[in-house]
């Protein structure tokens, strides 16, 4: 990940990126949990910060290094984190199989594919834009701790009104935003945030995400 003092971004660009997050985090609650335009509000979200992120990259060369969308320390994020994510994987597995709570099958395997991109384009949302906005701000002076916190609450908070995923994301996110900001890779962070929370879904929380899907393209 680029040092922010070999890129310049502006003040505006940042308070920019900070007020769409929030408006992104808004429309979560109208969308999906009000109106119940899930996928709808999902693809949406998908496609202005994809654009988004191309189109900074245009205007910026080196602005996806700086975020942690490039190759750079992939492997060793990756590799890093692998045992990670087996051992809460079979916690949860454990934990399903317990309290009778999974509903685990083969549609997983879809999930595990599919869900990794929504994974990445949320810790982009979040971690790089509020995380990296709030350490590298020129008008914020937070420390460390402050900054991971934050940014903790504010991913756990737009899993409202969820608590087993409000606490989950929320413990998720002060590992994750520690990590990232030591220079962990984002698309990582994203791969394996889509890979857990497939997991949980299944097993946790009980609930069937492939169905979830098929009923979202329903309506």
């Amino acid at each position: 990940m680029s040092d922010s003092a070999s890129l310049s971004i502006s003040t505006q660009q940042r308070n920019f990126e900070l007020v769409a997050v929030v408006l992104t985090g808004l429309g979560k609650f109208l969308f999906m949990d009000w109106l119940n335009l899930k996928l709808a509000y999902i693809l949406v979200a998908i496609l202005f910060w994809s654009g988004y992120v191309l189109y900074q990259q245009q205007k910026q060369p080196g602005i996806l290094s700086y975020w942690g969308l490039s190759t750079v320390s992939f492997f060793k994020s990756f590799w890093s984190l692998f045992p990670i994510f087996i051992g809460i994987s079979l916690l949860a597995v454990c934990y399903g199989q317990y309290s009778g709570s999974s509903v685990l099958d083969l549609s997983i395997l879809a999930i595990l594919l599919l869900y990794p991109i929504w994974g990445i384009i949320q810790q982009f949302i979040i971690i790089a834009l509020v995380g990296r906005n709030l350490k590298d701000h020129s008008k914020i002076d937070l420390n460390k701790s402050t900054i991971i916190a934050i940014t903790a609450f504010v991913f756990g908070i737009v899993h409202y009104p969820h608590p087993l995923l409000i606490i989950a994301t929320f413990l998720l996110a002060l590992v994750y935003t520690h990590l990232y900001l030591k220079g962990y890779n984002l698309l990582v962070l994203g791969i394996y945030h889509g890979w857990l929370g497939a997991v949980f879904y299944y097993t946790v929380l009980g609930r069937h995400a492939w169905n979830e899907v098929f009923e979202a393209v329903s309506f």
